[in-house]
């Protein structure tokens, strides 16, 4: 049995099936498409950068070389297995012989990575967007601390600049010395990348870009008074940081700030997009509210107006959504065009609008962190944990990514569900079925970083009349190009290939990735729940899962007691249970910015943490017994026991009825209760663990049980034991755990209905 993990360590992939159907008929009945998840910069502690470029196939298949191609010795030639071309080997690769082959064609290299030999022509640009419109000082001054801090963090050589925004928009001239000078937008008028242009005077013979070690322009040319080598104006940029000041327009009673985001955005993406199109750079947008003026504003500066919920969206009742996100969605596809991210960091107890403007970080893999104000360390640590290094003092991520899918013929790509847009790239390869983001083979991702992963989906086109060879096998390549943040071009490839077996044959059950395939199939259902109604995603999400269990469950027709589904399969319909009632569907009790920033976080990270999102893990800490995972159960909950849940989005240590009386009397600290003491602290050391390298940071809760803040547990669990349950309050055999108040129904139900529903029981 092959170790999935072992395969995801290596390659960084994933695969729902790692055995495939050999004809369209057979794959569709296989109801969970043929998908991979595929992390590009999955970091490996093996894999050199190899220095020299990589050997492609004739135009137009231009496939890698690679360990899967046949190749001639004594002819120095090599058959690319995708197109099945001959092709020669270059001049320098005249020495090859069976023991002394280039690593690509080594069987361990099925990843490996190029560093290109034209360096890239601009640093890496980060254009710092700053919200002027604060209540509280402090929360200014926090956040205007960390971007100081995080100045500091950023490559000697990265572009920096600075833009303002409250009732006005400021772009600050950091080049000019002698005092504090900005050029100022209106808030309330959309300006056409034209008058951006002429306003910034940035006409073109101004647009000249500096080059790595080169010396730069003049000052007073182009866009160089604006965005500047970050080791030559950090002093400046700090000094204009500090003196920034809370946006001066009086806010009269009643009434919001005019924050002019839109415009802001805006004037960035115009300044970026003349001065430097096609190159890595990140605009960061950290927004103290909504936009309340100009293009692109969410809600009115008048107190009286809620902004939008769910519901309001829902019965088109909310009057900015749409304009608002037409206006986002325009500026998102110039940003994506360009290269360029969008980061969205919101410091604010209510919505920025963050619905609205998801496109922007959804388009360009940008991040979002949401956090109640700039002073919370979930704002600070997640920030900061941005510019983490790697080993060789390089930031982890990589700049102006693009994202290509090669297969061979019995297979066609689908699409693409992840953060990026369409290329627009038409090959052979190209399916009908579109899935996600479709109609193309390759995809701008903007930025990748170590924990970027793309769900890319295929199908089988094979007609099912045509047997192939035995042992045919299949075969995919990824190919990922980036600037790497040291100014060289890299290409990272992985080809993975996998068999195709006969129409019944037991291969392909076994093959089955339950984990891979949920995630795969969430991301589905969430793409699917940003366009259709929520029942019609759950109906979908159903019936996908009672086919699977048809095609692939023990039973006798119409008797669900005999239902079996094999090991392989056996915790899928769990995750499918909780996934229909995750807030990546439900929408209640969240608020539409929850929502976006939910389904954006799934959208980016590999299989593991997307599993802990749907499916959240439950640890208990006991006296007698160390600890150990438990059922995601309200049987769980038990007085003399300390629970440690992690949905990723938060970590919660709930302290049992029991454990809450003795901890508020202070046992802990008296002698005798070591091993009381050491009992509390066992779960808060695994949680500060956990919070190592998670990104966003988690919201940290601690609670008791009955207290208000465990209602963050208790929504997370199967309601096994709920107020409708036998006995009064749910105590029906005495130790039931906790009753929930909830009319969800339980697993134990809806594996009942599955079950009777798969082997065509009469439901009553």
């Amino acid at each position: 049995m092959v170790n999935f993990e072992d395969v995801e360590e290596r390659d960084g992939v994933r695969l729902s099936w790692n055995v495939w159907p050999s004809s369209r008929i057979e794959a569709t009945r296989t109801v969970v498409p043929i998908s991979a998840l595929y992390t590009p910069l999955k970091v490996r502690e093996d894999l050199p950068p190899v220095l020299y470029e990589p050997v492609t196939c004739k135009p137009p298949c231009r496939a890698v070389l690679n360990p899967y191609c046949q190749i001639d010795i004594r002819g120095k030639l090599w058959i690319c297995p995708f197109c099945l071309q001959r092709n020669a080997f270059p001049p320098h690769y005249k020495d090859i012989s069976n023991t002394n082959l280039p690593a690509e064609l080594l069987p361990k290299y099925t990843t490996i990575e190029y560093t290109l030999s034209r360096p890239s022509q601009v640093p890496p640009i980060f254009l710092f967007v700053v919200d002027t419109c604060f209540d509280e000082e402090e929360d200014f001054k926090a956040l205007r601390d960390a971007i100081v801090v995080s100045l500091s963090l950023l490559p000697p050589y990265a572009l920096v600049g600075l833009i303002s925004y409250g009732t006005m928009a400021q772009v600050h001239e950091i080049g000019y010395a002698e005092c504090n000078k900005s050029y100022v937008f209106r808030g309330n008028k959309d300006y056409s990348q034209k008058q951006i242009q002429d306003m910034l005077g940035l006409s073109p013979q101004n647009r000249a870009a500096p080059r790595p070690g080169q010396p730069l322009p003049p000052q007073n040319l182009g866009a160089a008074r604006f965005l500047m080598p970050a080791q030559q104006c950090e002093f400046q940029l700090t000094g204009v940081l500090e003196a920034l000041t809370r946006d001066p327009w009086p806010v009269a009673s009643g009434r919001r700030a005019l924050r002019c985001t839109g415009t802001a955005l805006s004037v960035a993406v115009g300044l970026l997009e003349t001065a430097f199109p096609n190159t890595g750079g990140r605009i960061m947008l950290f927004a103290g509210g909504p936009a309340t003026e100009g293009p692109g504003m969410v809600v009115t500066n008048d107190l009286k107006e809620p902004i939008r919920s769910h519901h309001d969206i829902d019965r088109d009742s909310a009057k900015h959504f749409k304009r608002a996100s037409k206006f986002y969605e325009g500026l998102a596809k110039r940003v994506s065009n360009n290269g360029h991210v969008v980061d969205l960091f919101a410091g604010c107890l209510d919505q920025i609008g963050l619905l609205e403007m998801k496109s922007l970080p959804n388009s360009t893999n940008g991040i979002i962190v949401l956090s109640d104000s700039f002073a919370t360390s979930i704002f600070k640590q997640s920030y900061l944990r941005v510019f983490n290094k790697d080993p060789d003092g390089h930031l982890e991520m990589g700049f102006n990514a693009t994202f290509d899918v090669q297969t061979t013929k019995e297979l066609k790509v689908s699409g693409m569900i992840g953060h990026g847009i369409s290329s627009g790239k038409k090959s052979a390869c190209v399916g009908e079925t579109e899935i996600g983001i479709g109609q193309t083979t390759a995809w701008k991702v903007n930025v990748v970083t170590p924990h970027t992963a793309e769900a890319v989906y295929f199908e089988v086109v094979t007609p099912a009349g045509q047997p192939l060879q035995p042992g045919s096998r299949g075969l995919i390549q990824f190919v990922t190009h980036y600037q790497h943040p040291s100014g060289s071009q890299r290409l990272r490839v992985t080809t993975i290939a996998r068999n195709f077996a006969e129409a019944g044959s037991p291969s392909i059950a076994a093959s089955f990735d339950q984990e891979a395939a949920a995630v795969l199939m969430a991301r589905i259902a969430v793409f699917k729940a940003e366009i259709d109604d929520s029942p019609d995603v759950l109906r979908w999400l159903d019936r996908m899962l009672i086919r699977l269990c048809q095609k692939f469950a023990d039973y006798r027709k119409e008797d669900p007691t005999s239902f079996r589904l094999s090991d392989n399969f056996s915790i899928y319909p769990q995750f499918m249970f909780h996934l229909r009632r995750s807030q990546f569907l439900q929408v209640f009790n969240n608020s539409p910015d929850e929502t976006a920033f939910y389904r954006h976080v799934l959208n980016e990270e590999d299989v593991n943490n997307a599993l802990t999102m749907i499916q959240p893990t439950l640890m208990s800490y006991t006296f007698d017994t160390p600890p150990q995972p438990v059922l995601l159960d309200s049987v769980s909950i038990k007085p003399d026991v300390i629970l440690l849940l992690d949905t990723f989005f938060h970590i919660l240590i709930f302290h049992g009825e029991t454990i809450a009386q003795w901890r508020k009397a202070g046992y802990q600290d008296q002698e005798g209760y070591e091993n009381f003491k050491e009992l509390l602290e066992a779960p808060v050391r695994d949680a500060q663990e956990l919070l190592v390298d998670r990104s966003p940071i988690p919201r940290y809760i601690v609670c008791d049980q009955g207290g208000s803040q465990a209602r963050f547990l208790l929504s997370k669990l199967n309601p096994s034991t709920t107020h409708m349950s036998t006995g009064m309050y749910g105590n029906a055999g005495g130790s039931a755990g906790q009753a929930i108040f909830t009319d969800d129904v339980s697993l134990q139900v809806f594996m009942e209905h599955l079950k009777r529903l798969a082997v065509g029981a009469q439901t009553n």
